[in-house]
């Protein structure tokens, strides 16, 4: 069983149909599979999806639907959402020393990517699925197992 953790990057693929979203459709086809997001990731998502209608990407009642499948998604147990913790916080502190002077390492990313190595560390993460080569590649330095949608 694989798991997967999205950073929203990736995981807005799976509701608006835009490069590698194919890649993240084959994975939420495997069987057995789990996918995680933060609730940050959650939030994140809900904020591109207005910014997709603000630019004229997409229409609002596209947007409703968009959003009511995520949230089936999640009811379903098809994703699985992880809450942000006064330690996720630290670690991203610590994330944004380590590689926020030599790469562009956003808060919201080291959360995210904070996230992730906690689940890494308690054997709940395989692949950190993110389509920001950035966030991507400071991943990998910290050791996880990357795919980005985009080029892989």
């Amino acid at each position: 069983m694989a798991q997967f953790f999205f950073d929203t990057s990736a995981a807005v693929k799976y509701y608006h149909n835009e490069a590698g979203s194919q890649k993240i459709f084959s994975i939420f086809a495997e069987p057995d599979r789990k996918i995680r997001i933060s609730n940050l990731g959650l939030l994140e998502l809900h904020s591109a999806f207005a910014m997709k209608v603000r630019s004229g990407v997409v229409d609002r009642p596209s947007i409703r639907m968009y959003r009511a499948r995520l949230l089936l998604n999640i009811a379903a147990g098809d994703i699985e959402v992880y809450g942000i913790t006064e330690d996720h916080f630290m670690t991203a502190e610590v994330l944004i020393d380590r590689h926020g002077f030599s790469n562009r390492l956003r808060t919201l990313d080291a959360l995210q990517l904070a996230v992730a190595l906690d689940l890494a560390e308690q054997d709940l993460l395989d692949y950190f699925v993110v389509a920001d080569r950035s966030l991507g590649g400071v991943a990998a330095d910290e050791g996880l197992n990357v795919i980005n949608p985009e080029i892989d």
